[in-house]
């Protein structure tokens, strides 16, 4: 299976600090790679270095086999912030034939989209009144108007109750069974369960890359808080 992303001895430096620290890491084609570690770890600035909006002191950052940020990539990777990136003062269709007009995708296209992420009978309510999870429901189909090959999805799930959590967790499986390429982040453990790989960051390190089965192994639990907590105490004491 082809990378989809590769990084390479990547630092990123934001008021005299490190924020990565020499990360080198790559993601397959197809799968979903899971996000994870505490606040503060670098998970966000990751995020967007794949995107290609972020300044990166040194490395390199390729996606799907260009330099991220490349003009070539703009149609071919979707990017959901962790704060809804869709208008307020607009319908949930308006944004959606919006950002399907700036794509080049139909009306039809946008349609489905909404469709897709369960928000039909939504589509002509204000975004402005729709509950947080609704709204981050409406930037996933903005995102996936063009039917991007990359998907970068920040903290998705984060307010979600557990039905639309696997509503949503649900479709991600299905979109990288159809060929399209996931990262999420995520604090929410369960979630690292769901994944085909998860990256553990750390103080802008990486301390785990592995599948949810061999980090649960290498704790010794099944618990995948635990696991969590176990890898994080392993690379304090290191």
């Amino acid at each position: 299976m082809q990378e989809a992303v590769d990084v390479t001895d990547l630092v990123v430096t934001r008021g005299g600090k490190e924020v990565l620290n020499g990360l080198t890491c790559s993601v397959r084609q197809g799968s979903v790679t899971g996000l994870l570690g505490p606040s503060g770890s670098g998970k966000t600035t990751l995020m967007r270095c794949l995107v290609g909006v972020q300044i990166v002191t040194s490395g390199s950052v390729r996606v799907l086999g260009a330099a991220a940020g490349s003009a070539g990539l703009r149609h071919r990777v979707g990017y959901v912030t962790q704060s809804p990136s869709v208008y307020s003062d607009l319908t949930v269709a308006e944004n959606a034939r919006y950002f399907a007009a700036v794509l080049g995708a139909s009306g039809t296209a946008a349609d489905k989209a909404i469709a897709d992420v369960g928000l039909k009978e939504q589509s002509a309510q204000l975004v402005a009144t729709l509950s947080g999870g609704q709204r981050t429901r409406a930037s996933l189909a903005c995102a996936l108007l063009g039917d991007p090959e990359l998907l970068i999805l920040d903290e998705p799930t984060v307010g979600l109750d557990p039905v639309l959590r696997e509503e949503l967790w649900g479709m991600f499986a299905s979109l990288a069974a159809g060929g399209t390429t996931l990262v999420v982040s995520s604090h929410v453990m369960d979630e690292a369960g769901r994944c085909d790989r998860i990256l553990l960051l750390r103080d802008g390190a990486l301390i785990a890359d592995d599948s949810p089965d061999a980090l649960r192994h290498a704790a010794g639990t099944d618990d995948l808080d635990r696991m969590f907590l176990s890898l994080i105490q392993n690379a304090e004491a290191a």
